[in-house]
C-alpha cells in the first residue's frame, strides 16, 4: 500500500473527483489503480472563498514498488505504515477473574481486551445498564428527581455517553491503539465516518447502542458484567490485592482489579484515600457553559458557504491569554447540542454538553474554563480539589433556587457586572430550568474576572462570541479528574501489588479516546504480570 497525503479537493466534490485525483497524484491510469481508501478528511477554512476537503489516502495499486522509487524523497508518497493492533500475547490467565470497576471508555476496553484474551473480567458498574439510566436522566431532566447512583455521571459508558461522543485525541500511539479502538467502535454500530474524518464524534444517540454491544461482546467472549454493583472497598494482603468489596456486603476473590473511576466517583476517592491508596489533588478546571446560535458559528466559520450540507455544523476550539496571568479556553464543544444538567450528589449543580450524531439543534455550546492548580485550592489534602468543586456546585444549586434550576446571565450583562433579569433571543437549553441573576456568586472571583477578560478578546477570533444574548450557564465543574491516584511503571498503585488505576478518574486520560487508550494499556499491563 502507498500513503498518499495532502490531496485538496473543492469541499462539495463529486465522488468520482477523488479516485481522479488519486490518478493525477500518481501519475497513473484507471488500470493500475487497484483501490483506495480515506484515512483522513479534514474540511480546511481558513479561506472563507475557498473552503476545501483535505485527504489522506492509502493506495493499492500496481508496481507499487516501481511509484515509491519515482516519488523517493516525496513528502506526499510514501509506503503506508500498519494500522493494525497487535494484541499482547497472555501465556497464563490466572484462576481468579480480574475485576474492572466501572464501564465507561476505560473500563469498557479494559474488560473487552481481556476478555479477547480469554481472562474472563468481571466488569461492574455503580449505575444502571444504559436503557435503565436514560429513564432515570429523563426524569431527572424533567422533574429534577435526581438518582444519585444513576445520572449523567455514573452507569453504563460513564459520563462520556451524554456527550457529544467526540473521538479525537492528542496521543501519538505508534502500536495503533486508537485504530483498535475505532474499529471497535464501527463494529458495535458508530457510523464508519470516525474512521476517517479528522473531527469524528458518534453523539449520544449512537453512544447509547455502542457501548450496549461492547458489553455484549464482553459476556459473549466469556466476562461477566453486573451493575448496581459498587465497590466499596478492597482487601489487601501482604500489600497485594486479594478481594474487592462491593455494595459493602459481598467480597469477590480476585489478584487484579482495575481502578476505571469517573472524574465523579468521590466517594470511591474518598474510600480509597481512607485505605491508604497513594493518591494527590491535580489540576483540573471550572467555569461556564456558553450558549450560542448555531447559525453564528457557522457564519463565522463558514462565510457565504454557512449551512451546506456537504460541511454540516461549524465547531470552534477557542484559548485566551488573559492581562491577569491566568488563560480561559473552550472545550467540548457541541455543535448544534445543548446544556445539560449532570449532578451526581444532591444539593450540588453540574452543566455539560451533549449532541446527537446529526447535530441539528438550534444553539451551540461549550465549556468557558478556567485553569485551578492545588495552590488555588489549598491542595495539601488529595481531596481538596473535590471540596473545591463541591463548594462551588453548593452555591450553584442554591442561586438557582435549590430545585436543580440553572443559573443564567446574558454575556452582555455578565461583562458589565450586572445581574440579568430575562433572557433574549438565545434561549437557554438547559432544563429542567434556568433562573436569570449574577452567575459571578457561584464562581470563585479569578475565573469571573479570567472570564470576563477572555470573552472579548475570544470574540476577536471568533465574530459573534461576545454577542450581548448569548448565554452563560453555571457551573462547569467536572472538565477532568481532580485527584490522581497514583501508580508506578506497570501501572500499579505505588505499594499496592494487583490494583491497577487508570482513565479519567485516576488522573490519566482527558476524554473518549485517551481514556479507553488508556483502559487498554491497563488491560496490557494485568496480562504482561501473567506471564
Amino acid at each position: 500500500m502507498i500513503r498518499l497525503t495532502d490531496i485538496s479537493l473543492p469541499f462539495d466534490h463529486s465522488p468520482k473527483a477523488l479516485a481522479a485525483a488519486v490518478l493525477r497524484a500518481l501519475d497513473i491510469d484507471q488500470k493500475q489503480l487497484a483501490d483506495f481508501t480515506v484515512v483522513r478528511r479534514s474540511i480546511d477554512a481558513r479561506r472563507k472563498n475557498h473552503i476545501v476537503a483535505v485527504y489522506t489516502i492509502d493506495v493499492k495499486a500496481e508496481n507499487e514498488s516501481d511509484l515509491l522509487a519515482k516519488f523517493d524523497g516525496s513528502n506526499r508518497v510514501r509506503p503506508a505504515p500498519s494500522v493494525v493492533y497487535r494484541m499482547p500475547v497472555a501465556k497464563n490467565i490466572p484462576p481468579l477473574s480480574p475485576v474492572v470497576v466501572g464501564t465507561g471508555p476505560c473500563g469498557l476496553f479494559a474488560g473487552l481486551i481481556l476478555a479477547q484474551l480469554g481472562f474472563k473480567p468481571l466488569v461492574i458498574e455503580r449505575g444502571k445498564d444504559v436503557d435503565a439510566r436514560i429513564k432515570d436522566v429523563n426524569n431527572f431532566w424533567r422533574d429534577g428527581k435526581l438518582n444519585a447512583d444513576s445520572n449523567v455521571q455514573f452507569g453504563e459508558g460513564g459520563a462520556g455517553t451524554f456527550s457529544d461522543g467526540k473521538l479525537t485525541t492528542q496521543i501519538k500511539d505508534k502500536a495503533n491503539r486508537c485504530r483498535k479502538v475505532l474499529n471497535e467502535f464501527v463494529k458495535a454500530g458508530a457510523p464508519e465516518d470516525i474512521l476517517y474524518n479528522a473531527k469524528p464524534h458518534i453523539g449520544t444517540d449512537n453512544l447509547i447502542r455502542v457501548v450496549k454491544n461492547i458489553r455484549k461482546e464482553i459476556i459473549r467472549l466469556g466476562g461477566a458484567v453486573r451493575f448496581e454493583t459498587k465497590m466499596t472497598g478492597i482487601e489487601i494482603k501482604d500489600g497485594k490485592v486479594i478481594a474487592a468489596v462491593v455494595n459493602d456486603s459481598q467480597t469477590i476473590e480476585t489478584g487484579n482489579i482495575i481502578l476505571a473511576l469517573g472524574h465523579s466517583a468521590r466517594d470511591t476517592f474518598q474510600e480509597l484515600h481512607a485505605s491508604e491508596v497513594p493518591m494527590q489533588a491535580k489540576p483540573f478546571s471550572i467555569g461556564v457553559r456558553i450558549e450560542h446560535p448555531q447559525a453564528l458559528i457557522d457564519k463565522a466559520q463558514y462565510g457565504k458557504f454557512a449551512g451546506h450540507a456537504s460541511l454540516g455544523t461549524a465547531e470552534y476550539k477557542l484559548v485566551a491569554h488573559c492581562s491577569n496571568g491566568r488563560s480561559a479556553y473552550t472545550f467540548c464543544m457541541c455543535p448544534g447540542g445543548r446544556v445539560i444538567a449532570s449532578s451526581s450528589e444532591p444539593g450540588m449543580l453540574v452543566t455539560n454538553g451533549m449532541s446527537v450524531y446529526k447535530r441539528d439543534r438550534t444553539n451551540a455550546n461549550s465549556a468557558l474554563l478556567v485553569g485551578v492548580t492545588p495552590d488555588d485550592f489549598d491542595g495539601e489534602s488529595p481531596l481538596a480539589g473535590v471540596e473545591f468543586q463541591r463548594k462551588w456546585e453548593r452555591k450553584a444549586f442554591a442561586l438557582g433556587g435549590g430545585n436543580y434550576f440553572a443559573p443564567v446571565q446574558l454575556v452582555g450583562d455578565f461583562l458589565a457586572g450586572v445581574a440579568s433579569s430575562s433572557i433574549g433571543e438565545v434561549k437557554p437549553s438547559y432544563q429542567p430550568g434556568t433562573i436569570s441573576c449574577d452567575i459571578a456568586e457561584c464562581l470563585p472571583d479569578f475565573v469571573t474576572e479570567t472570564i470576563r477578560l477572555a470573552i472579548p478578546e475570544l470574540d476577536k477570533k471568533l465574530r459573534g462570541f461576545a454577542r450581548d444574548d448569548a448565554v452563560i450557564t453555571a457551573v462547569e465543574s467536572r472538565s477532568s479528574s481532580p485527584v490522581r491516584i497514583l501508580r508506578d511503571e506497570t501501572f500499579q498503585s505505588i505499594g499496592v501489588k494487583g490494583l491497577y488505576p487508570a482513565g479519567e478518574g485516576a488522573g490519566y486520560a482527558g476524554g473518549i479516546i485517551s481514556a479507553a487508550i488508556d483502559g487498554i494499556k491497563t488491560a496490557e499491563a494485568v496480562i504482561a504480570e501473567c506471564p
